[in-house]
């Protein structure tokens, strides 16, 4: 097991069980993505570079995406949270996991794999 799964399994609930249906929903859209353990998280590369990365932290997971200034579907539903350039889905219930929205962030995400991380 490398350690981003470790870091996955070894979760507590709800969180554990939310990683692990974000890492099915990611890898089965997205086949081409590679999960690594970067940053102390799991963090999914296209190739050589960053495309998104799952956190649990405090009572939420987020699915945060790099090439975030790039994105432009759903973004209503992302939060920045005092951060400048990035921004993710935020997860407090696997309930509240919508997957056509999720997948949507993933293609558009997918789209602009290859702009710089800045606009």
């Amino acid at each position: 097991m490398n350690p981003a799964e470790a870091y996955i399994i070894s979760q507590p609930e709800p969180f554990r069980g939310m990683l692990l249906h974000l890492q099915m929903v990611i890898e089965s859209t997205i086949p081409e993505v590679d999960l690594k353990y970067k940053y102390r998280i799991p963090f999914y590369y296209i190739g050589d570079k960053p495309y998104c990365y799952l956190n649990q932290s405090k009572d939420y997971v987020d699915v945060g995406f790099w090439n975030a200034a790039h994105l432009t579907k759903n973004l209503e539903f992302m939060t920045t949270a005092s951060r400048k350039m990035m921004k993710s889905l935020r997860y407090r219930f696997l309930e509240e996991i919508n997957d056509e929205i999720l997948v949507e962030v993933l293609f558009d995400a997918y789209s602009v794999r290859d702009k710089k991380f800045y606009k």
